[in-house]
Order: C-alpha cells, then structure tokens, then sequence
C-alpha cells in the first residue's frame, strides 16, 4: 500500500488539523452536559440530553476526524485533489461546527428554528464537501480497496445527512413519517455506511503502514466496502416497508460483518512487527474489543426478549461503539496522523537542505501514554453509568472532559512544535542555500 502515497500532493496544514484540534471540544461539551443533566440522561437512549450528547459525539468530534482526515487522505492515498482545499476546508469546518452546535441546543430545547438551522448548516457543508470530494474522485481508477472505500463512504455519508434532514424536519411536525423506522435507518447509515466503510478503507493502507503488520487479507479487502453497502441498502428497503422477519436478518448480517472486520483487525495486529505496542495500537486493539462486546450484546438482545426489554442494553451498547470504538480508534488515529503532517510539512518546507525533527518527537510519548489512560478510565466509567447512573454519572462526565481536554493539550502541542519548527526551518534555509 505504501507505493501508493503521493506525499507531494498534501494539502496545506492548516487544512486538516483545524478539524483535528476541533473534535475533542466537542467531547468536552458532551462532558459537561452530562455533568449538567445528570443521571436522567441515563434514564433512556431517547431523552433530549441523550440526543445531544449522541449528536455532540457523532456530528461533532467523529465528523471532525472523519473530515480532516478524508481531506488529507483524498489527494495522497487516491491522488484525488480538491480544488482550493484550504478554502473549501475552512467553509466546511465552520458550517459542520456550527451546525453541531445548533443540533445539540435543538435536541435540549425542542425549538422547530434551532433544527432547521441545524439542517441548514450541517447539509450546506456537508453538500460542499461531497461536492468537492466526489468531484475530487470522479475519473479515479478503483485500482485499490482503499479508493472503493473511499468512493462508498460518500455514498454513506450523502445517505445519512439526507435521512437525518427528514428527521430533523419531521420532529417539528411538519412531515408525517415513519421515525422510529428512519431513526433505525439513520443510525445505520451513519454507523456503518459512512463510519465503518471510511473506517475500512482507511484501515487497509494506515494498519499496515504505521502499526507494522501484514496486510488485510485479500478477500476481506477487495469484497468488505461494497459487501456491507449492498447489504446495507437491503435492510433499509425492508426495515422501511416493516418487513420484521428479513430486517432482522439483514441487521444480523451487517452486526456480523462489523464482527468479522473487528476480529479481522486483531489478527491482523496479533502479526506486527512491533517488539512491543504503542498507544495507538493499544487504542486499535481497545477499539475492535469494544465492536466485538457491542456486536455481541446485539446478538443476545436479539435472541432474549428479558435483555431485550431493558432500557441500558441500548446505552451500553452506544457507549460501546461511539466512545470504546470510533472514539478509540480515530484518537488513536489521530496520534498518528498529526505528527506524521507535521514531519511532512516540515520536510518539504526544508526542500532537502533542513531535515525535519524526528516525528516521535512531536508529540511527547508520556503524554500520549496518559492521554491513552485517562480514555480508557474514561471508557470504563461511561460503562457503568449506564448501569448504575446516580453513582457514576457525574464521575464520568468530569473522566470524559479529563480525556479529551488532555487530547486538546497534546494536539495544540503538535501544532506549537509545527510553528515553533516551521520558523527555524525558514530563518535556516536562506543560510543553508547561500552555504553559510
């Protein structure tokens, strides 16, 4: 996979780390409403501050890394450039920020105004984006499975904005719709069209490239993308006509195929090179476990109606997949995209005369590694908020705000080194041109 990156046709920096060092304010806002709602949040997947919380997760800090990195990944992975990236990144990232925000406070307060200003905002960026992205790909050879993946993941996404928009319009009354069934289908297609395809396409070049393994076998590779969309829109044909028999079967499929990609990945890691893991192959690791217990427990709420019946089973299984596995899975992600932009940008800016800092320098490796603790102490107390809510749910607010305001501190320190460096290498290399 490696002789496919092109590192010449980078963005500019700025492009890609604004929606970086944006996502874990997000994560601290979803702290802080849980330690202003209080355990009533836990009381049910479909209360107000539920809702927000779920969307400051969702449409705030994974739209934020999803986006940032589909921005550095399109022209290097896929040779796939977008026109005036730095203009396009900066409307977008402004409009998706915003309109995270304006759906959190519409979820809170119920106000008709607030989410159709959300809708506005979210759809109008996230319409720019694809624009460009798909236009960006359109003439791409498919010659990989990460360019598949990455074609099918705007598929997703497209799907999952346009159903969320009809949700949000219908919560004020204005159309009559089936919402628990769109509901259903919205989450599937934010979870596993756009989350999980881009998750996969991105794991066939990054895992083997950073973690020092083999590659993704051939067969999951070339057939898992296009297998989980067909399957996909499936189920959103019958789990809209109510067909119950086939749509369960079809969401069995699907929870099966995460399965097989959560346990295909730790294989796959079980063979690195690595004489011994680093945070972000701890987080990989922490993040396939999460998939695999949440895949799991869909399973045995499908088959005993007694699970079934509870309120948490839904809780657990969210907190399982948003904060145990995208949210590991794309810090970890993210401990190794940021230093790599750094050392990139850094070397170009040299042109050869100044060598960059090493890149395990940017961000301090003990840093990390607390980093990576408070996450996982994080994870674990969001776990038994579910269960036991008047006792852990103000303990895991302030966990959650600890984390990812620690995520914020190291990645504004790698964007301190990037400035600090940049203006030594420019003060440097007028000296090193002239020979002096």
């Amino acid at each position: 996979m490696q002789a496919l990156l092109s590192f010449d046709q980078a963005p500019p920096f700025s492009a890609p780390i604004r929606f970086f060092v944006s996502a874990p304010l997000f994560a601290i806002l979803a702290g802080l409403l849980m330690l202003w709602s209080g355990p009533d949040l836990f009381s049910s997947r479909w209360t107000p501050a539920a809702l927000a919380l779920t969307h400051l997760i969702t449409a705030g800090f994974m739209l934020q890394v999803m986006l940032g990195a589909m921005f550095q990944i399109l022209p290097v992975v896929a040779g796939a450039n977008i026109s005036r990236p730095l203009l396009i990144a900066t409307v977008v990232h402004a409009a998706i920020a915003l309109g995270a925000l304006l759906l959190a406070a519409a979820f809170l307060s119920h106000q008709p105004l607030a989410f159709r200003l959300a809708v506005i905002s979210l759809g109008s960026g996230l319409a720019l984006f694809a624009g460009a992205a798909g236009h960006a790909l359109y003439g791409v050879p498919s010659r990989n499975p990460t360019i598949v993946g990455l074609k099918l993941s705007l598929v997703g996404l497209s799907m999952t904005v346009g159903i969320g928009a009809l949700l949000a319009i219908a919560l004020d009354a204005s159309l009559a719709l089936p919402l628990l069934q769109l509901t259903s289908i919205h989450l599937g297609w934010g979870f596993v069209g756009w989350g999980m395809v881009l998750l996969a396409a991105v794991a066939f070049v990054v895992v083997p490239m950073f973690q020092m393994t083999p590659p993704y076998p051939p067969g999951v590779a070339r057939h898992f993308c296009w297998s989980v969309l067909v399957l996909l829109s499936l189920w959103s044909v019958v789990e809209l006509a109510d067909w119950q028999w086939p749509a369960a079967l079809l969401a069995g499929a699907l929870v099966l195929a995460a399965a097989v990609f959560a346990a295909v990945t730790l294989h796959v890691q079980r063979r690195s090179k690595r004489a011994r893991f680093d945070a972000t192959q701890h987080y990989w690791r922490v993040a396939m476990l999460c998939a695999l217990a949440a895949c799991l427990l869909w399973f045995l709420a499908s088959l005993l109606p007694t699970l079934a019946e509870r309120p948490e089973w839904p809780l657990l299984c969210g907190v399982l997949v948003l904060s145990g596995g995208f949210m590991s899975v794309m810090i970890g992600m993210l401990y190794k995209i940021v230093p790599f932009l750094v050392w990139l940008h850094l070397q170009n800016l040299g042109g050869g005369r100044v060598m960059a800092p090493n890149m395990n320098k940017v961000i301090a490796g003990e840093q990390i590694d607390r980093q990576m603790r408070a996450h996982f102490v994080s994870l674990a107390v969001l776990l038994a908020a579910v269960a036991w809510p008047e006792w852990f749910t103000y303990p895991a607010g302030i966990a959650l705000v600890v984390a990812n305001s620690w995520l914020l501190r190291n990645l504004l320190a790698a964007v301190t080194f990037y400035q600090q460096h940049r203006s030594t290498i420019q003060g440097l290399a007028p000296a090193v041109a002239t020979g002096r």
